[in-house]
């Protein structure tokens, strides 16, 4: 992680921060935050980031110490990277990497870090996705529905990233990303009450209702239903798609070039939205 931050808008270097200003989301993980990419300087798909959020923290208004509303304000918050990315030559007007932002304690912090060193690879050579986490998560189970700060369980998955299922075999997600399957005919992901993150880029595919021809369509997607998957990509909203070649032991040799059509109108989408 690179060493400028910000706490409600002002800049910090990260070794001056005191721990006692984030007590509740460090020791409690009472918390919330969004990662999301940033291209030369401009960060993709904020608004959506930000609603988010404030969706969250409306959630669990007892749980979480929320910061003043205007703090979390697309124009507050932009005005925020602009001052990080001024004051430090490490970053500069045109960082392009992850920007991330964390709510708790009533304050909002801004951090960045580059982009994984193995994400060029992914994009072009896909991953292989091989192992399941049965009944990892409960139907309807609200916590997963929100980008908690309390990230334990998902953290600890992802060097595996197996596919989480619910009590019922049906599929959820990966610890880090969403699951987007070809089947009969349709581009399926499952639908938040498997339970699953509300994605960025899963809400972005939802609403352009069609990738590369395939209907974009939430629905229940049994695990067995994997066996008869014509190819397969998952996504959300720092590497945005990324293809899966292999899928529990089966090849899937479209899947890199679904992940590369998603991945352009992820892309696009992102620059009209500003």
């Amino acid at each position: 992680m690179l060493s400028t931050v910000s706490v409600d808008g002002v800049v910090h270097r990260w070794e001056d921060l005191r721990l006692q200003d984030f007590a509740q989301g460090f020791f409690f993980g009472a918390g919330f935050f969004t990662t999301f990419r940033m291209d030369a300087g401009q960060p993709r798909f904020l608004a959506r980031h930000l609603a988010r959020l404030r969706l969250s923290l409306d959630a669990f208004p007892t749980a979480v110490r929320a910061p003043a509303p205007a703090l979390v304000q697309e124009d507050a918050v932009r005005e925020s990277l602009r001052r990080c990315l001024a004051a430090d030559a490490a970053l500069g007007n045109r960082f392009t990497g992850v920007g991330k932002l964390a709510v708790s304690d009533g304050h909002v912090l801004c951090t960045f870090r580059p982009f994984a060193a193995d994400l060029e690879a992914h994009h072009r050579e896909g991953r292989e996705l091989d192992s399941v986490e049965a009944g990892a998560y409960r139907r309807a189970e609200r916590t997963v529905n929100h980008k908690g700060l309390a990230y334990f369980r998902q953290h600890a998955l992802l060097p595996r990233l197996p596919v989480l299922t619910n009590e019922a075999e049906e599929v959820c997600e990966l610890p880090t990303a969403n699951l987007f399957v070809q089947l009969d005919g349709a581009l399926v992901t499952p639908p938040l009450s498997a339970p699953c993150l509300p994605g960025i880029a899963r809400a972005v595919l939802l609403a352009l209702a069609s990738v590369d021809g395939l209907p974009v369509v939430e629905r229940v997607l049994p695990l067995a239903d994997l066996s008869r998957a014509q190819a397969c990509f998952y996504s959300n909203a720092v590497a945005l798609a990324v293809g899966v070649p292999r899928l529990l032991g089966r090849e899937l040799p479209d899947s890199l070039r679904l992940a590369e059509r998603a991945r352009a109108a992820l892309e696009a989408r992102a620059v009209r939205e500003g």
